[in-house]
């Protein structure tokens, strides 16, 4: 705790530099400024409020759960033309297609996901799991990932992720899905799996637990507070999930953003996704080395208002953590 040194993270193939004693020197830097707590529960100018017209004109139906909906300025689209040759192999491009869509956790805006009921929640789990199913019959990747807090380029106070379905593999997912083939096979049980295992026998880092989740802050994290939530069996995507681990799913996430919120008495800002074995032409691999999770990546280091920079020396070099995740 008191000395630098490296970590070795086997599920990115690299290493992060922990550095605690950072944290005692004084800072001079940028302050944030706190969320707003006077988010209006209904807002005519929010373009997710149920009844509100969007950039195109569409106009949202009064929904009163979930609400999914196509991203009206998508990152991928499904009909983008193949990009040309190349005439040199410095000079690669490859067809990128794909589906974007917003998908709205409630109604009301001046929710987040730990004030929401256990049921509720539930919902959205349902909801993620169906568009996983849906639009992972033709695309090999659907990423689920919810950015909190305007700090983490949230421009809509409402609760909301957005679900990106790709007809490539990300580099984060070939990359792990590389360390975590690489691992079953030299081990002979999924990397995550183990991981689990040995973080609820050490008990050094766990944050919460039940019958079928725990979360911990990892033994490489690189974000401040940064969390992993794993299940406890051996699951590969989340529409695998069981009833009732969906139901503990519900309860643990609550539980985790509740401790988020409390920490720092404020709203918590952070980016988080889901990791499962791809989809598509992939569904009719084995795909066994793959074990679902969730990434937690919060920004805030020190307070409410003091929040980690991944700049200079973790853009240039290697990441680098101002405090252990023990600590």
């Amino acid at each position: 705790a008191a000395h630098q040194h490296t970590r070795y993270n086997p599920l990115r193939d690299d290493w992060v530099l922990v550095s605690a004693h950072r944290m005692k020197r004084p800072w001079q830097g940028q302050v944030e400024k706190p969320p707003p707590e006077d988010v209006p529960r209904w807002d005519p100018n929010n373009p997710l409020c149920p009844g509100t017209t969007r950039a195109n004109g569409e106009v949202n139906p009064q929904y009163e759960g979930t609400f999914v909906f196509p991203n009206d300025f998508p990152a991928l689209q499904p009909d983008a033309p193949e990009p040309d040759d190349s005439d040199h192999p410095l000079f690669r491009a490859a067809a990128a297609r794909g589906v974007c869509k917003v998908m709205c956790f409630h109604p009301w805006s001046d929710l987040t996901l730990p004030l929401m009921s256990v049921a509720e929640i539930r919902a959205v789990i349902n909801t993620w799991a169906e568009l996983a199913t849906e639009l992972g019959a033709s695309y090999p990747w659907v990423q689920i990932f919810e950015n909190k807090g305007a700090m983490m380029g949230c421009s809509n106070p409402h609760p909301h992720c957005q679900v990106w379905a790709s007809s490539f593999l990300p580099n984060e997912a070939r990359l792990e899905d590389r360390t975590q083939r690489q691992h079953l096979s030299q081990h002979g049980v999924p990397m995550l799996l183990e991981y689990a295992e040995q973080e609820a026998h050490r008990k050094e880092r766990l944050v919460v637990e039940n019958e079928d989740w725990l979360v911990v802050v990892p033994y490489w994290a690189t974000w401040p507070y940064q969390t992993l939530l794993l299940p406890r069996r051996h699951v590969c995507r989340l529409q695998d999930l069981s009833e009732g681990e969906r139901d503990s799913l519900a309860s643990i996430m609550k539980r985790l953003l509740i401790k988020y919120d409390n920490l720092f008495e404020i709203s918590f800002p952070y980016s988080m996704g889901w990791h499962g074995a791809a989809l598509g032409p992939y569904l009719e691999e084995d795909c066994g080395h793959w074990q679902l999770h969730a990434h937690y990546y919060p920004p805030l280091l020190r307070s409410a208002t003091v929040r980690k920079f991944m700049v200079g020396y973790e853009m240039l070099a290697q990441a680098q953590l101002h405090l252990t995740p023990e600590q």
